[in-house]
């Protein structure tokens, strides 16, 4: 499927200013054939349509006339009620009480949004969240248009503070999107503020809206922990998407802890405060079992989850794998869809959705487009190149060079490339996001020279300037020191402009060499990891971090 509109993306050098702004996440607008579908469908236009009939009167979710779980298929004056509150989050649905595809997709975002199994079935919990978090919301209107304020703050009410709740929800922050700026959103903002090195205010100014918009490697907390997107075990020292879920979860649970996709002490502590009120091993490390604790009873009537993923090329696996099946092996093609730029919830049922994503899929890469994942379907997702094993770990500090140096010349896309995310507990293609400081992870696991792994450059940067995990600032740089650049100046590396690499050689004076990944290729083609020339006074800024 042609990425019509790919992300913004912290690169190798400074990128020109943003014109448009993406849809804000938790209600991600998927493009292909299911949206120019459901656009058709909303204007009547689809073959055959006949002049839509008035919407059953919509009927309280709780009230006994409705069924205790709502599901795709159903009409009803209790789907119109389920539809106005999707709205309510800036779904966009047609409220015509008719449980069709839109609705099914959108029901399947929220409950995602909110850390509800993902299971499409409308059942006690995610009644009880719609509700919870419900409210008539204005239209969203852009934090940058003329038509928001300057400065946001405590009592605004509109469409600008629709916008903003929606983006702290992206952020992993539970607020009401009521449109109404109260207590509870001014606590989320003081928090993002704070987790972005921003002053907390609580005021939403330009510094504060930049940041907000800034989500190129912002988690999502759309995963499931128990698909193959996420490590079996997910553990201290990783971040990511796989992360801020589990923290979502945690708080669901009765912890308190920043939705940040970043596991610390903070996170390490309530795992094992939750593990041990399961009646767990309280390891701290979250594997099969503290993920079936963690999902347990917050689906609601039958939200089961997603089967284990089973590789697609395995026996266990059909030689083709068609719509109407649901099984692990669904669960994983939906993984690696997702992977390739899909949208999908990863519930391991093949629907329509699954359907239209295998046949974009198969159109971009040239294969036959008949919805049917047989061998080279399967071939495609996992890619042609196979990754080399990794060199082997340890070494320290004085091996960072070495490491780096032999990845130059891999290409991002390709499944060594791919590979690097798994230090982060990422399984994405590099392609989609931001991976420089994914790739500096990388490096630091496989040599074993700081335990410290983030996909973030501020987070380096950050833990350098605290003297934390081995790192430090230096302003003697030598070949194997790692070195962060903040494109807008300034030094506080929050904008969202920023970038990250290896030291290769040092001048003597301001020049110096760097091996980085997520750079752009010297000879053309796309990006991956190369060797670049930089300066300390190219008019950006830069920190050397020693690692000892």
């Amino acid at each position: 499927m042609g990425r019509l509109a790919p992300p913004v993306r912290a690169g190798d050098g400074p990128p020109p200013r943003r014109a448009t702004r993406r849809a804000a996440a938790g209600w991600r607008i998927r493009v292909g054939t299911f949206a120019a579908t459901t656009a058709m469908v909303s204007a009547g236009l689809v073959l055959g349509a006949h002049a839509a009939a008035a919407a059953p009167a919509p009927v309280k979710l709780t009230a006994a006339s409705c069924p205790g779980e709502i599901v795709q298929g159903q009409t009803s004056g209790c789907v119109t009620e389920l539809q106005n509150l999707l709205n309510a989050h800036g779904a966009g649905l047609t409220a015509d009480g008719q449980f069709g595809a839109a609705t099914l997709y959108a029901v399947r975002e929220y409950q995602a949004a909110t850390a509800i199994a993902v299971d499409g079935r409308v059942g006690p919990a995610t009644k009880s969240k719609l509700y919870a978090t419900g409210g008539s919301a204005p239209a969203p209107v852009n934090l940058d248009s003329s038509s928001c304020p300057a400065n946001i703050v405590q009592g605004a009410k509109g469409g600008c503070v629709t916008e903003l709740q929606r983006l702290l929800v992206h952020h992993g922050y539970t607020v009401d999107v009521d449109g109404d700026f109260g207590a509870g959103t001014a606590s989320a903002v003081r928090a993002f503020q704070s987790a972005h090195g921003l002053t907390a205010d609580g005021q939403v100014g330009t510094n504060t809206k930049r940041a907000l918009y800034d989500t190129d490697e912002s988690p999502s907390t759309a995963l499931d922990l128990r698909s193959a997107s996420c490590p079996q075990n997910i553990v201290e020292g990783q971040s990511g998407g796989c992360v801020a879920t589990l923290q979502s979860l945690l708080n669901g649970k009765g912890q308190s802890v920043d939705v940040d996709g970043s596991f610390g002490p903070q996170t390490l502590t309530a795992v094992k405060a939750f593990q041990s009120a399961s009646g767990l091993s309280t390891d701290g490390q979250v594997g099969p079992n503290t993920k079936a604790a963690l999902y347990a009873n917050i689906g609601g009537g039958g939200g089961n989850g997603a089967p284990a993923p089973v590789n697609l090329t395995s026996a266990s696996c059909p030689n083709e794998i068609v719509q109407g099946q649901r099984s692990g092996c669904v669960t994983e093609l939906q993984s690696l869809l997702n992977h390739h730029g899909a949208d999908l919830a990863v519930d391991g049922d093949f629907g329509p959705l699954t359907d239209s994503a295998v046949r974009d899929f198969q159109a971009e890469k040239g294969l036959a487009v008949d919805g049917h994942v047989g061998p080279n379907t399967k071939a495609a997702l996992y890619g042609t190149v196979t990754p080399p094993s990794s060199p082997a770990p340890g070494g320290g500090y004085a091996k960072i060079l070495d490491v780096a140096e032999a990845e130059v010349g891999t290409v991002e896309g390709n499944a060594r490339a791919n590979s690097y995310g798994a230090s982060v507990g990422l399984s994405l293609s590099t392609s989609n996001y931001a991976w420089c400081a994914t790739f500096v992870s990388w490096v630091a696991k496989q040599t074993g020279a700081s335990s410290y792994r983030n996909s973030y450059v501020s987070g380096w940067v950050k833990q350098a300037r605290a003297g934390n995990y081995h790192l430090s600032v230096t302003t003697n740089p030598q070949p194997g020191d790692i070195v962060a650049f903040d494109w807008d100046g300034g030094s506080d590396f929050t904008g969202g402009n920023e970038h990250i690499g290896i030291v290769r050689t040092v001048s003597g004076g301001s020049s110096f060499t760097t091996v980085e990944g997520n750079t752009s290729n010297p000879n053309g083609g796309n990006d991956g990891v190369y060797v670049k020339n930089r300066s300390t006074n190219g008019g950006y800024d830069v920190v050397f971090i020693r690692v000892r």
